[in-house]
């Protein structure tokens, strides 16, 4: 990972691998890219805006722009078109060995002539053992260089198009993710993008070799004393092969479609039974769960039991045809032989010659075989990058100033999330007036996060309703929307990396002290220095080797490193207890001071001291004011009030 950023300078920039160095080492290590993009894919819906947030300068200028140029572009096509000097190149130096290999039979035909005619001589021997040799090395050294530029190609591909998928995967919104699980994804950056890379390298490969030999093969025929008419018995079993390609070509590309769909729905089971198997043990539920990871395992079993019978009955059909033209020319080219109708040399070199041919048609059909299975993971790997974003940004959106504080603005605002009738908020209208803190409570699914979602543009709210600085947040940038929130959400996610680096997430060059008066204001700078490493501390998966407390507070510190114009916090010091609570909030009342801030939180000790509380119920506000008002009128808040503690303090 550190190579990785002193490459793109910060995560979520563009990284800079051009080198063929640089290909092998991301080829080699690809198991960090699989489990980057599931971190990425776990984490979207709680905090992709801190990912971008945090990097501003990753969000696109232009959304749709991008999304016309994604759809408007072919993913094999742009790769072949940028490589085309290279793919010519190596098909040339492909073409000149199998020319140059073809040559073999013909040689070896005038050997045998001569021999008969002229008998054994130390000559002969010799001449025709360098020629042979020459041919040897000039087959494999010219072949070797075809096939390394052919694959070093593929591996490009491979390594170009998984950055792409995942690019574009920082692009979709949280509503692409909530339908799609992440197995599904992996499969994508996996699955499907090896099979077409497997075919760009080997299917070229391939298909040059299998068709430059044939012409060859033919081209040597016509020129030696071989009789036309043995030429043409023994092309008619190769005219099936048209007719095989025809029938067995759709259903290998279903069935290969219908394989990588197994394969991704397995993924997404393996993934989620993994995740879950604390949950699993405890509840002594093991046959259960192998259960149904065994269902997708069996699907996949008997799809690809149904593709191998396909693709073995096509790739052995096409070998049968040339064996059956040997067969063919052996039978008919040794009656000719035998009544002087050829030679015994041209005997030999055409039975060499249709013997050639038969491992050139077996590789037409593994050609073929290549060319249907990949197209199936060609075109879902095209489908997905035509999915356009859910945020687009303005045609003319404008950034947010950046002088002083900024405030927040909610007119009048009902929203629904896509695919459901029900309103999450309805009619909810306050302000948060620049360097303000204010406070939002309520009831658990009362809006508040879909609130903060729609602020933040995670789904877009109606024109006219959520302002930030003034300004519509559907007419600002999203690179500076996105900049000037600090989003901490109450799961806040950690990546297996060091402390340091997951408080530092929006500035990967921040000094250390930076990074300890960050932990200092979380209350979390006397955790960190009991851990051996201190701040270098390797967190595990996902910060599992934290309590929940623990990794609330060290998300609670990214957020304030990053120092934003505006800080949400949505309940994020909901596990820690009431002492350090209560630390933290003064932290937060010292070093906000000025700036606006909104607080989302179930205990009312969160809230007490700020400017307005917001309280919200059924996705309505209800009530509205300070905490000694909202006290005074003995509604909601006051019931919370008095269930928390006589005065909202405990």
């Amino acid at each position: 990972m550190s190579r990785y950023r002193r490459k793109s300078g910060a995560w979520g920039g563009r990284p800079a691998f051009e080198d063929a160095g640089e290909i092998r080492y991301a080829y080699e290590h690809k198991e960090l890219f699989r489990k980057t993009l599931r971190v990425f894919v776990r984490s979207f819906a709680r905090e992709a805006i801190v990912v971008e947030a945090a990097h501003p300068a990753t969000c696109p200028k232009s959304h749709a722009e991008e999304g016309k140029s994604m759809r408007g572009r072919r993913l094999l096509i742009d790769h072949v078109r940028s490589h085309a000097g290279v793919y010519a190149f190596a098909v040339c130096m492909l073409a000149a060995a199998n020319i140059i290999h073809s040559m073999f039979p013909m040689v070896l035909g005038r050997f045998t002539d001569e021999l008969h005619e002229e008998g054994l001589s130390r000559r002969a021997i010799a001449g025709y053992g360098l020629i042979l040799l020459a041919i040897g090395a000039g087959y494999g050294i010219l072949f070797g260089i075809g096939q390394y530029l052919n694959h070093r190609s593929g591996r490009l591909f491979e390594f170009r198009a998984r950055q792409r998928l995942f690019r574009h995967f920082t692009r979709l919104g949280e509503a692409y993710f909530a339908r799609n699980g992440i197995g599904k994804l992996l499969s994508y950056v996996m699955n499907d993008v090896t099979a077409v890379r497997e075919s760009i390298a080997n299917g070229l490969n391939q298909l040059t070799s299998a068709s430059v030999l044939l012409v060859s093969v033919v081209a040597m025929m016509s020129v030696n004393d071989i009789p036309l008419e043995l030429l043409g018995v023994c092309v008619v079993p190769l005219l099936a092969i048209p007719f095989l390609v025809r029938h067995f070509g759709p259903n290998i590309r279903q069935r290969s479609r219908t394989v990588q769909e197994s394969l991704a729905a397995m993924t997404e089971s393996a993934e989620e039974q993994f995740g879950g198997i604390r949950v699993t043990k405890k509840f002594a539920l093991e046959d259960i769960a192998y259960g149904r990871f065994g269902q997708t395992a069996d699907r996949i079993r008997d799809n690809q039991l149904r593709l191998v019978r396909q693709t073995s009955m096509f790739q052995a059909s096409i070998p049968f045809c040339g064996a059956l033209s040997l067969v063919i020319a052996i039978l008919y080219g040794g009656w000719l032989t035998m009544h002087g109708g050829m030679s015994l040399g041209s005997f030999v070199a055409v039975t060499l010659y249709l013997r050639m041919i038969v491992h050139p048609l077996q590789q037409i059909g593994n050609v073929i075989n290549f060319v249907q299975r990949s197209r199936a993971s060609l075109d879902r790997l095209n489908r997905l990058l035509e999915i356009p974003p859910d945020i687009v940004e303005a045609e003319h959106a404008v950034p947010l100033p950046a002088a002083g504080p900024v405030g927040l603005e909610i007119r009048d605002l009902t929203f629904a999330y896509p695919e459901s009738g029900r309103r999450a908020l309805e009619r909810v209208s306050f302000s948060v007036e620049p360097g303000q803190t204010v406070g939002l409570v309520g009831k658990t699914g009362c809006g508040k996060t879909t609130l903060v979602k729609t602020l933040l543009r995670v789904y877009d709210p109606p024109r006219g309703t959520v302002y930030v600085g003034g300004v519509d947040v559907l007419d600002l940038t999203l690179e500076s929307l996105r900049g000037a929130i600090a989003y901490v959400p109450q799961d806040g996610f950690l990546f297996s990396t060091t402390i340091r680096d997951n408080i530092a997430f929006a500035d990967r060059n921040a000094e250390l002290s930076r990074v300890e008066r960050a932990a200092r204001m979380a209350e979390m700078a006397e955790t960190i220095a009991d851990f051996p490493h201190g701040y270098e501390t390797k967190l595990g998966e996902r910060g599992l080797t934290l309590s929940g407390g623990q990794r609330q507070r060290v998300s609670l510190a990214r957020g304030l490193l990053k120092d934003a114009p505006i800080l949400i916090l949505d309940d994020s010091v909901s596990a820690v207890d009431a002492v350090t609570e209560t630390r933290i909030i003064a932290n937060l009342r010292r070093l906000r001071q000025g700036k606006t801030t909104l607080i989302i939180a179930h205990r009312v000790s969160a809230l007490q001291h700020a400017d307005r509380i917001v309280v919200l119920d059924e996705g309505r506000v209800v009530e509205s004011g300070t905490h000694e008002e909202l006290l005074s009128r003995g509604g909601y808040y006051a019931s919370l009030c008095a269930i928390q503690g006589e005065d909202g303090n405990g």
